[in-house]
């Protein structure tokens, strides 16, 4: 049971397997036995199998396609954390960190993009947007 279904049989294996228990010729115990499912999960294929029919497929749809975010979204989180740098390097204004949050919030609002906390802060990292409080520095070696 450690691989997946559609590594270890085909859709016609599965299909008669799912089938013969439609027609009461096995049990569901040695349905989920012959297929490697538990109980639950054997049911949700059976349900599929009787929504789809002879579609039903076994294959896995996943895109091997990464989802990127295109260069004009990249410049748009640069402008930003430039804005923000400025703000933290005045100092007039009490700023003294990044907030991330807020260039979320700034991009959603102004551009209506929506993009994650952890992809504005790869970005601050890459292009060195990263404020270094240099008492701290200092203070731990670090």
């Amino acid at each position: 049971m450690t691989e997946q279904i559609h590594k270890r049989l085909i859709d016609e294996q599965v299909r008669m397997i799912l089938e013969r228990y439609l027609k009461k010729e096995i049990s569901a115990k040695q349905g989920m036995y012959l297929l490697g499912l538990k109980r639950r999960q054997f049911f949700k294929w059976v349900k599929r199998y009787k929504e789809q029919g002879e579609d039903f497929s076994i294959e896995c749809k996943r895109s091997n396609e990464h989802k990127r975010i295109s260069e004009v979204i990249e410049e748009k989180i640069q402008n930003e954390l430039k804005i923000e740098k400025s703000f933290i390097e005045d100092p007039a204004l009490p700023i003294r960190f990044y907030n991330y949050s807020y260039i979320r919030d700034q991009l959603r609002k102004k551009y209506e993009q929506e993009v994650s906390l952890p992809t504005i802060i790869g970005r601050a990292k890459k292009k060195g947007f990263i404020y270094q409080d240099q008492r701290r520095s200092s203070m731990t070696g670090r």
